[in-house]
């Protein structure tokens, strides 16, 4: 015997998802507290995701210079890091 599928309000598919961005559980546990299928509530939140996506703005040009040197000024800072960590790891084993 088919079973008819449930229609779930626009309200509904909202607040799941709001339930899983605010929680940060995995998809999966909060599909299985509301009793629906993962495969749904990952559609939902994949919607969602794509929709505030759509409704950002694009960067302006000083806002991409800024973000590039961020993005250098972060690569920098990794690498002196890097740099930093295999220093502290050569002389903690080669004492004096």
């Amino acid at each position: 015997m088919a079973t008819s599928r449930r229609r779930h309000t626009a309200e509904y598919r909202n607040h799941a998802v709001e339930l899983i961005r605010e929680s940060g559980k995995p998809i999966a546990e909060v599909a299985r507290d509301l009793g629906i299928n993962e495969g749904t509530l990952a559609n939902w939140t994949n919607k969602a995701r794509q929709s505030d996506a759509d409704d950002e703005k694009p960067l302006t040009t000083s806002e991409r210079a800024e973000l590039e040197q961020f993005r250098n000024d972060y690569h920098t800072v990794r690498m002196e890091r890097d740099f930093l960590r295999r220093a502290a790891e050569y002389f903690a084993s080669h004492p004096k």
